[in-house]
């Protein structure tokens, strides 16, 4: 018996870290699945919510940039709360927001009340179960496989799309848009009961292999927020972030919408871009693989030149609305949404390593929501100014060809 005990520790030691690190993915993927699922919902809302109060597309749609605007203002606090207390405060402040917002939207009778709830609380909730508090977590469990698992992550996206806009629709059908809201904030408050009871400190203290190491590299590096500004990568990962959401972000709010008033019938509107999230599993990993195989520059490459095609696939769609064209749609420009965060993530992380590496994250990350705030509330505006799509997916094209560019020509991000 004694002489089994040393071979049985040798087994399990290295095992476990590895099956609480599988754990911390699974939990972190799940709040991302809640998390985006419920704020990308917002797509099938703006129809019904936009013809009981005939209001115009750049108003409804303003609830949406607010939402992004906030989340991506928020993340730098975000992330300096989570390197101060942990991921069980961020992580419970994140649930409380979604629950108290939704069900406070489902008596709304005034735009500044959605912008308030579905706009400025809700895209502070998200964002406390978002990217920035995961890649933090995350990187003390996967060290140098931190891309492979925050394109695991991201790929929540894809998923939470697929689950919650057909239940969005289905609900809506079902018992109105503010019975769903009911459904959606009850869900997050049930989340929040568990999600207390978990071995926070244990999913906080990371891998002891990740931890010693990431603590060795950092010896005598000391990044602060400001020096990290000062450094030419920062601002190309802004750049980055901040012209790739404004392009994505002018279509995605209004694919539903723009798929119903081609000739989709509402439900395979919503499934269809539902749909976008199995794809966009197969998108975030592929990305991820190549980046291993070929590079990280050529993979972010493809990534966009994929997008730009699903763009003009789009736009084809208003003249030929056929289930091969939104196929193509779906395929190319679905999977590709966020495709590129992992690698940016895992760059950011690399480059600025350290104590206050969650803080300079999460300030790199208001390029995101800025954009995101920007794209989808100018693509509300420029529809409502022209009464046509044709305009608002230009806008976006030149946007990820932006995008697209600090790859080209910022040395930080070329090798």
């Amino acid at each position: 018996m004694d002489q089994n005990t040393p071979q049985e520790e040798l087994v399990t030691a290295p095992e476990r870290p590895a099956r609480i690190a599988l754990v911390v993915l699974a939990l972190c993927f799940a709040l991302s699945v809640l998390g985006r699922g419920l704020g990308e919902s917002f797509t099938v809302f703006l129809k019904p919510i936009s013809e009981s109060f005939g209001w115009d597309r750049a108003q409804v749609v303003s609830v949406y940039s607010l939402c992004a605007l906030a989340g991506g203002l928020s993340a730098p606090l975000i992330g300096r709360l989570f390197d101060l207390s942990g991921p069980r405060s961020v992580y419970a402040l994140g649930l409380l927001l979604l629950g108290g917002s939704f069900l406070f939207a489902s008596l709304a009778e005034h735009l500044w009340q959605f912008q308030l709830s579905i706009g400025f609380a809700v895209g502070i909730g998200i964002a406390f179960i978002g990217n920035v508090p995961n890649s933090i977590l995350l990187g003390r469990w996967f060290g140098p496989r931190l891309p492979t698992a925050m394109a695991v992550v991201y790929s929540a996206t894809g998923a939470g799309v697929l689950i919650l806009l057909p239940a969005s629709q289905i609900l809506i059908d079902g018992v109105g848009w503010r019975g769903a809201y009911q459904c959606f904030g009850a869900l997050a408050l049930v989340v929040l009961v568990p999600l207390l009871l978990l071995p926070w400190r244990l999913f906080a203290g990371g891998s002891p292999h990740v931890v010693k190491k990431s603590e060795a590299s950092t010896n005598g590096e000391g990044w602060t927020l400001a020096s990290a500004m000062r450094h030419h990568a920062f601002w190309a990962l802004f750049a980055t972030f901040f012209f790739t959401a404004i392009g994505m972000y002018a279509i995605a709010p209004q694919v539903v919408a723009y798929l119903i008033e081609a000739g989709f019938p509402p439900l395979q509107a919503a499934t269809a871009w539902g749909f976008s999230g199995v794809v966009l599993l197969f998108g975030m990993l592929g990305v991820s693989w190549l980046d291993g195989l070929i590079g990280r520059r050529p993979s972010v490459l493809f990534s966009y030149a994929l997008s730009i095609i699903g763009i003009v696939l789009l736009w084809a769609l208003q003249w030929h609305p056929n289930v091969w064209l939104l196929t193509g749609f779906v395929v190319s420009f679905g999977s590709m949404i966020g495709s590129r965060g992992p690698l940016l993530s895992a760059t950011a992380m690399k480059l600025f390593r350290g104590n206050r590496v969650g803080t300079i994250y999460g300030s790199i990350s208001i390029g995101s929501g800025l954009g995101s705030a920007i794209g989808s509330w100018s693509g509300g505006l420029i529809h409502d100014l022209t009464h046509s799509y044709n305009p608002l997916i230009a806008f976006a094209l030149i946007a990820v060809v932006l995008g697209m560019i600090p790859f080209l020509v910022v040395p930080a991000l070329r090798h």
